[in-house]
This record gives C-alpha cells, sequence and structure tokens, in this order.
C-alpha cells in the first residue's frame, strides 16, 4: 500500500471508532492542513492529526511527525505547539485506534504504546495502549451517568447526563 491509501484507511477507521463512541466527527474543507479531523467531545473541539501506527513486536509506534517530499528529498516537520490538540492512531495489526493529547507527548519524534509486559518487567514511564484506547480516552469523556465538566476555575465537577434528563429513571 502507498503511504496515501494508509493514511486514508487511518482516517477513516479512526473516525469510524470515534463515530460509534458518540464523538461528533467533522473534516476541514480542503486538504493541507496540519490536523486532518475535528472532534466534538462535549462542549470542546478537538483537532486531530490522524496517523498509521505500526506494530513492531509488542509496541504500536505512532510517529509524531509529517513527512513530505520536496527537491532536496523527505522534508520532516513535527507539530508545533498551537497546530493540533491530539494525535490518533490507527494499527492495523491490531485493528485498533489509540487517542493521544498533544500536551502529554509534545517534542517527541515518536509514541512507544506497549502492547505486552516488557522482559524486564519494567512498568514505569510505560505507555501502555490499553491506556490509549478510545474506549479509555475519548469513552470516558461520554460517559452518560457522570460527565465530568469544567467549573470556570478549572476544577472538574459531575455534570450528569447530556443532555440533561436524558435517562429515564424507571
Amino acid at each position: 500500500m502507498t503511504t496515501d491509501q494508509k493514511g486514508g484507511i487511518a482516517e477513516l477507521a479512526i473516525a469510524l471508532a470515534a463515530v460509534r463512541l458518540g464523538v461528533e466527527v467533522y473534516r476541514p474543507l480542503v486538504e493541507g492542513g496540519r490536523y486532518d479531523l475535528i472532534f466534538g467531545v462535549g462542549r470542546r473541539l478537538i483537532r486531530v492529526q490522524c496517523k498509521w501506527a505500526p506494530r513492531e513486536g509488542d509496541v504500536v509506534m505512532v510517529r509524531c511527525y509529517s513527512c513530505r517530499r520536496s527537491r532536496d528529498g523527505l522534508l520532516k516537520r513535527s507539530y508545533e505547539p498551537g497546530e493540533v490538540d491530539a494525535f490518533a492512531a490507527y494499527c492495523a495489526d491490531v485493528d485498533r485506534c489509540y487517542f493521544l493529547p498533544y500536551e502529554r507527548f509534545s517534542g517527541r519524534a515518536h509514541i512507544s504504546l506497549r502492547l505486552s509486559p516488557t522482559k524486564n518487567n519494567q512498568s514505569s514511564r510505560v505507555n501502555w495502549a490499553s491506556s490509549f484506547e478510545f474506549g479509555a480516552t475519548l469513552g470516558a469523556d461520554l460517559g452518560a451517568i457522570a460527565q465530568l465538566g469544567e467549573r470556570r476555575h478549572g476544577m472538574a465537577e459531575v455534570t450528569g447526563s447530556s443532555p440533561v434528563g436524558s435517562i429515564v429513571s424507571a
């Protein structure tokens, strides 16, 4: 497959996974921007850069840069603060999508998501793939029983179902 085909598959898989969780998914009208999709999560709009993430052994590799051909060869460009809010990655080998907030991984060339325990049993500073799956990240923001909202001073508070009254008690 070409890199364009892989990118197209990743975008479609990511959009499908997000919609299945109840996330609103929007797409820019023109190509060439730094983000591929916009997720509407609650009252927030999240600019998402989609990535094809290959599996390398027990690790899913998410590259945090874009690569374009130029007359001087390949041109790698990292993402700067303010260009994207998150990376979303699709790994075809495990058929999973991952959501990675930019602020947690800013300045990184790549992110390694571990699928299984390390051989030396190291667990500190390990990015477990399961912790970044869509259901564990985006799905947590969309729970019907107790969604977290933001007060003006930034403290999380329970706001109930959305819309209010959407759960009928028996």
